[in-house]
């Protein structure tokens, strides 16, 4: 049964508390890392044996599967796949930024120029379900960025293939290359390169808790889009909201994984008892009720506020990964929001509308880091260098400035460098 509390009349540590994993992965995942580092693709055909129960000996997925997976799916599913892609890219599209150079100082030229990496590692979850929508997610916003080369991992299934419906969602998205492993071991390829995988110059994707320490222990050899932590709804209703859509809502994220979850905050304890009943009777008909009904109780929490806009400060500290917004006017609200990775506003707008088709990304970020991060965009899949030019009238002009500067942070060869031109300009005209 999901726990029902009264904001104020409960220790706030039962409020704000999330899931922890007490498994230590840490020296596990470092020894994997250093494996694959050394040996390459023999260490990844090893713990694909390991923890897949796989033997591999080709670790690329052919070019010709990936197009045989698209062109034997049926027509339904490729449709919805080429709609999701269009929203996705038309989206992500206006976040394209462009390069600047300003010139308003004579002899002066700044800029900023806007380049993409070279390669992109796209990891894809396995495991318990296959995720084409994480494929188009993460590939599409990097083709937007004019990434060369997107790469992908993702664990082969107990017969050593790729799922065909990821094959198939790869295909739309124009994934370049795609490897069949998984784990903190594939994240070791991407950071290092082996002699099959490329090295990645960023990896971006959820994964398990191996594949999140993994991501987290490469990063700065590599660059990665955020550590992501087991899946969150936070759900803001009034009492007009319908406990049977609510219930529904939160399942669509309990269902994930047994550290989920679901919570609602409402200010009506009517509608509060409502949902957490209808939550018993849909979890019985759930064909993932064991790992929905594990996260709802270990998880799930029913927070009763005195208002609405208590509910939005509540949801703000705890900083949640999808937002629902079910009330009637929920624009007068967004303003009033600053930490959640993915809003959705009003009483039509389930969060697996943005997993599957609306546009804006699914892969946010999670376990409160949404106080200062940011979904995954096409920003991840950029860099930028700056420039500078200064004709030789503009320098003298600011030459002794710059060495006044540097003087008073004791950097004599600072001064001397910005004065050098002029000085050595004198001496040679002796």
């Amino acid at each position: 049964m999901i726990k029902v509390m009264e904001y104020g009349k409960v220790p706030e540590n039962r409020i704000f508390e999330r899931s922890t994993s007490s498994r230590d992965v840490c020296d596990v995942v470092s020894a994997i890392l250093a494996d694959v580092k050394e040996r390459g693709d023999q260490a990844l055909r090893d713990y694909t044996l390991k923890f897949d129960g796989v033997a591999i000996d080709a670790i690329e997925v052919p070019k010709s599967e990936i197009k045989s997976a698209a062109e034997a799916m049926d027509e339904a599913f490729m449709d919805v796949l080429r709609k999701a892609a269009d929203n996705i890219r038309d989206y992500h599209s206006r976040q394209k930024r462009e390069s600047f150079v300003v010139s308003e100082k004579d002899g002066v030229v700044l800029g900023q120029k806007i380049v993409p990496v070279s390669v992109a590692g796209i990891y894809v979850p396995g495991g318990t379900a296959a995720y084409p929508s994480t494929v188009l997610m993460d590939t599409i916003p990097a083709k937007i960025a004019g990434v060369d080369q997107v790469v992908m991992v993702t664990p082969p299934g107990s017969d050593g293939k790729i799922s065909q419906a990821v094959l198939a969602a790869a295909y739309v998205a124009g994934v370049d290359r795609i490897f069949r492993i998984g784990g903190a071991q594939a994240i070791a390829a991407l950071a290092y390169g082996t002699e099959t995988v490329p090295k990645a110059d960023k990896i971006v994707g959820p994964g398990n808790i191996f594949v999140a320490e993994a991501k987290k222990e490469v990063s700065g050899i590599v660059g990665i889009d955020m550590i992501a932590g087991p899946s969150e709804i936070l759900i803001i209703a009034d009492g007009k909201s319908n406990p049977k859509v609510l219930a529904a809502d939160m399942l669509s994220q309990a269902e994930h994984d047994r550290n989920a979850s679901a919570v609602l905050i409402t200010d009506s304890i009517t509608l509060a008892d409502a949902v957490a009943d209808e939550l018993e009777i849909q979890l019985n008909s759930l064909p993932r009720e064991g790992i929905a009904r594990a996260s709802i109780e270990s998880n799930g929490k029913i927070i009763i506020a005195s208002s609405i806009d208590q509910a939005i400060e509540i949801s703000d500290r705890i900083a949640p990964e999808h937002l629902e917004v079910c009330v009637d006017s929920p624009f007068d609200y967004l303003d009033k929001i600053r930490n959640a990775g993915s809003v959705f506003l009003g009483r039509n707008c389930p969060e697996a509308l943005g997993d599957y088709l609306a546009g804006p990304n699914h892969t946010l970020p999670t376990s409160g880091t949404a106080r200062f991060s940011s979904p995954l965009s096409v920003d991840d899949f950029i860099k930028k260098y700056q420039f500078t030019y200064y004709t030789k009238k503009a320098l003298e002009n600011v030459a002794d400035d710059i060495a006044l500067f540097a003087r008073r942070e004791g950097l004599e060869a600072h001064a001397r460098s910005a004065l050098a031109r002029k000085t050595y300009e004198k001496e040679e005209a002796k």
